[in-house]
C-alpha cells in the first residue's frame, strides 16, 4: 500500500531497501541509473529519500515482470526527466511486442493444426529412410526446389548433401519443418520469423511436444499481460503523485555533497 504523502517523513536507503527485500547498494544503484529522483542529502552529506522515491521504487519492480529490466529502467528514467511521451512510447511497445507475440502463438497453433496427419509428405524417392531429395519433397509441397533452398539459407531447414552425388537430402526433420514453414508461409509469415519458431519445434524434439507446451505458452502470454496491468497501475499513481507539489511530496533538493 503506497504511503501518504502529506504525512510521511524522510526514509533512509535502508528504509526504502527493507520493505522490498533489497540491499541498500541496490537502491542507491538504482538511484544511479535514474529509476529513482535524485536523493536529498543531509548536513553531513547522508543520502535522504522521500515517499516519493518509495513510490518510484516500488513502481519500478512492478513495470519488470510486464516490460523487462531494460525497459522498466528506460521508462522510469523518462518519466523522472518529465518526458512522458517517452514513457508513454516506451510502454505501447512492451503491448505491442505482447500483441505480436499472441499472432505468433495464433499462428503455430494454426500450422501444427493444418500440419495433421497426413499432411508430411511421406518419404518415397529412395533417398534414404525418413529422408527426401529437393525435387520430390518441392513437389509434395506445391513450391519450386528454389523456395526450398531460399528457406535452406534462412536457416528453415538443413539439409546434408549425398556422399556419391552432392544432391540435398532432406531427413525426416527437414521434411516435417518444411511442411510446417509451408502452413506458415501460406498464412503470411515472413521467413525471419518462421526461423524462430522451427528452431522451437526442434528444440522441443518435434511438434508434439511444442503442441503440449502451448498451455504454458498461453499462460506465459496472460501472465505478462496481467503484470503490465499491475505495472500501469503503479505508474499511474506514481505520475499523479510526480504532479503534487514538491511541498507535499516532501522531497528534498539535493545537495553538493558526495
Amino acid at each position: 500500500m503506497r504511503q501518504n504523502l502529506q504525512t510521511a517523513g524522510r526514509l533512509r536507503p535502508v528504509d526504502l531497501a527493507r520493505r522490498h527485500g533489497l540491499s541498500t547498494q541496490a537502491v542507491r544503484n538504482y538511484e544511479a541509473a535514474g529509476i529513482l529522483p535524485a536523493a536529498g542529502r543531509t548536513a553531513h552529506g547522508y543520502r535522504t529519500y522521500a515517499p516519493l522515491h518509495a513510490d518510484a521504487l516500488g513502481t519500478f519492480l512492478a513495470l519488470v515482470p510486464g516490460h523487462g529490466h531494460a525497459t522498466a529502467t528506460a521508462i522510469m528514467r523518462a518519466v523522472n526527466r518529465d518526458e512522458s511521451a517517452e514513457a508513454f512510447r516506451l510502454v505501447d511497445g512492451s503491448h505491442a511486442q505482447l500483441l505480436e507475440d499472441r499472432r505468433t502463438l495464433d499462428a503455430v497453433e494454426r500450422a501444427l493444426r493444418d500440419l495433421g496427419p497426413g499432411a508430411v509428405p511421406a518419404p518415397d524417392d529412395g533417398a534414404g529412410t525418413g529422408a527426401m531429395f529437393v525435387g520430390p519433397l518441392a513437389g509434395k509441397l506445391g513450391i519450386r526446389p528454389a523456395t526450398l533452398r531460399k528457406w535452406e539459407r534462412a536457416g528453415i531447414v538443413t539439409p546434408r548433401r549425398d556422399p556419391r552425388t552432392g544432391y540435398r537430402v532432406y531427413d525426416a526433420a527437414d521434411v516435417r519443418d518444411a511442411a510446417l514453414a509451408h502452413q506458415l508461409r501460406r498464412g503470411g509469415y515472413g521467413l525471419e520469423r518462421i526461423a524462430p519458431l522451427i528452431a522451437q519445434v526442434r528444440a522441443a524434439g518435434g511438434p508434439e511436444p511444442l503442441a503440449a507446451a502451448l498451455d504454458d505458452w498461453h499462460a506465459r502470454l496472460a501472465a505478462r499481460g496481467r503484470a503490465m496491468l499491475a505495472g500501469a497501475a503503479e505508474l499511474d499513481a506514481y505520475l499523479r503523485e510526480r504532479e503534487r507539489p514538491v511541498r507535499a511530496q516532501g522531497t528534498h533538493r539535493p545537495q553538493d555533497h558526495t
